[in-house]
Protein backbone atom coordinates (compact mmCIF):
# COMPACT_ATOMS: atom_id res chain seq x y z
CA UNK A 1 0.00 0.00 0.00
CA UNK A 2 1.01 3.60 -0.35
CA UNK A 3 -0.42 5.22 2.78
CA UNK A 4 -1.47 3.82 6.16
CA UNK A 5 -4.37 6.18 6.85
CA UNK A 6 -5.76 5.89 3.32
CA UNK A 7 -5.73 2.08 3.58
CA UNK A 8 -7.18 2.09 7.11
CA UNK A 9 -10.08 4.30 6.01
CA UNK A 10 -10.78 2.08 3.01
CA UNK A 11 -10.72 -1.18 4.94
CA UNK A 12 -12.74 0.05 7.92
CA UNK A 13 -15.28 2.27 6.15
CA UNK A 14 -15.67 0.76 2.69
CA UNK A 15 -15.06 -2.93 3.42
CA UNK A 16 -16.29 -2.54 7.02
CA UNK A 17 -13.38 -4.47 8.52
CA UNK A 18 -12.54 -4.15 12.20
CA UNK A 19 -9.33 -2.46 13.29
CA UNK A 20 -7.47 -5.11 15.29
CA UNK A 21 -4.20 -3.33 16.00
CA UNK A 22 -2.56 -0.02 15.12
CA UNK A 23 0.87 0.44 16.63
CA UNK A 24 3.64 2.84 15.57
CA UNK A 25 6.88 0.84 15.26
CA UNK A 26 9.14 3.71 14.22
CA UNK A 27 8.85 7.04 12.41
CA UNK A 28 7.97 5.37 9.09
CA UNK A 29 6.41 2.04 10.02
CA UNK A 30 3.14 0.98 11.68
CA UNK A 31 1.82 -2.43 12.63
CA UNK A 32 -1.68 -2.08 11.17
CA UNK A 33 -3.94 -5.14 11.30
CA UNK A 34 -7.57 -5.37 10.15
CA UNK A 35 -10.03 -8.24 9.87
CA UNK A 36 -13.46 -8.84 8.41
CA UNK A 37 -16.07 -7.89 10.99
CA UNK A 38 -16.75 -10.83 13.28
CA UNK A 39 -13.88 -12.92 11.88
CA UNK A 40 -12.15 -15.24 14.29
CA UNK A 41 -9.41 -16.26 11.86
CA UNK A 42 -8.44 -14.18 8.86
CA UNK A 43 -6.57 -10.94 9.41
CA UNK A 44 -4.66 -8.62 7.08
CA UNK A 45 -1.48 -6.77 7.91
CA UNK A 46 -1.59 -3.53 5.93
CA UNK A 47 2.05 -3.06 5.04
CA UNK A 48 3.27 0.13 3.42
CA UNK A 49 5.65 -0.25 0.49
CA UNK A 50 9.08 0.82 1.66
CA UNK A 51 11.19 0.46 -1.50
CA UNK A 52 10.70 1.48 -5.14
CA UNK A 53 10.47 -2.23 -6.05
CA UNK A 54 7.66 -2.81 -3.53
CA UNK A 55 5.87 0.35 -4.67
CA UNK A 56 5.87 -0.92 -8.27
CA UNK A 57 3.89 -3.97 -7.12
CA UNK A 58 1.22 -2.15 -5.13
CA UNK A 59 -2.08 -3.21 -6.68
CA UNK A 60 -0.54 -6.08 -8.59
CA UNK A 61 0.73 -8.44 -5.92
CA UNK A 62 -0.75 -11.42 -7.78
CA UNK A 63 -0.19 -10.55 -11.41
CA UNK A 64 -3.83 -9.63 -12.02
CA UNK A 65 -5.53 -12.66 -10.46
CA UNK A 66 -8.16 -12.65 -7.74
CA UNK A 67 -6.37 -13.55 -4.53
CA UNK A 68 -8.72 -12.60 -1.72
CA UNK A 69 -12.29 -13.70 -1.08
CA UNK A 70 -14.67 -11.63 1.02
CA UNK A 71 -17.66 -13.68 2.12
CA UNK A 72 -20.85 -12.00 3.28
CA UNK A 73 -24.11 -13.19 4.82
CA UNK A 74 -26.04 -10.64 2.74
CA UNK A 75 -24.56 -10.41 -0.75
CA UNK A 76 -26.89 -7.74 -2.10
CA UNK A 77 -26.60 -5.43 0.93
CA UNK A 78 -22.80 -5.66 0.79
CA UNK A 79 -22.76 -5.22 -2.99
CA UNK A 80 -24.90 -2.07 -2.78
CA UNK A 81 -22.79 -0.73 0.10
CA UNK A 82 -19.64 -1.14 -2.01
CA UNK A 83 -21.37 0.51 -4.98
CA UNK A 84 -22.30 3.48 -2.79
CA UNK A 85 -18.58 3.89 -1.97
CA UNK A 86 -17.62 3.93 -5.68
CA UNK A 87 -15.93 0.52 -5.58
CA UNK A 88 -15.09 -0.69 -9.09
CA UNK A 89 -16.56 -4.02 -10.17
CA UNK A 90 -15.02 -5.84 -13.13
CA UNK A 91 -18.21 -7.73 -13.96
CA UNK A 92 -21.87 -8.08 -13.08
CA UNK A 93 -22.83 -10.34 -10.16
CA UNK A 94 -23.23 -13.93 -11.28
CA UNK A 95 -24.74 -17.06 -9.85
CA UNK A 96 -22.48 -20.07 -9.29
CA UNK A 97 -23.23 -23.44 -7.75
CA UNK A 98 -21.82 -22.19 -4.42
CA UNK A 99 -23.62 -18.82 -4.40
CA UNK A 100 -23.52 -15.30 -5.83
CA UNK A 101 -20.14 -13.79 -6.72
CA UNK A 102 -18.68 -10.64 -8.25
CA UNK A 103 -15.09 -9.46 -8.72
CA UNK A 104 -14.19 -6.02 -7.39
CA UNK A 105 -11.03 -3.94 -7.22
CA UNK A 106 -9.75 -2.68 -3.91
CA UNK A 107 -8.25 0.75 -3.26
CA UNK A 108 -5.07 -0.18 -5.10
CA UNK A 109 -6.52 -2.30 -7.90
CA UNK A 110 -6.12 -5.76 -6.38
CA UNK A 111 -8.89 -8.17 -7.38
CA UNK A 112 -11.21 -9.65 -4.77
CA UNK A 113 -14.21 -11.97 -5.01
CA UNK A 114 -17.27 -10.87 -3.06
CA UNK A 115 -19.13 -14.09 -2.29
CA UNK A 116 -22.56 -14.73 -0.83
CA UNK A 117 -22.76 -18.46 -0.13
CA UNK A 118 -26.01 -20.36 -0.58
Amino acid sequence: MRDYDEALTYFTQVLRFDLIEDRQLNADKRWLVVAPSGSTGAKLLLAKASTPEQLRHVGDQTGGRVFLFLETDDFWETYHHLQSHAVTFTEQPREQEYGTVVVFLDLYGNKWDLIGRR
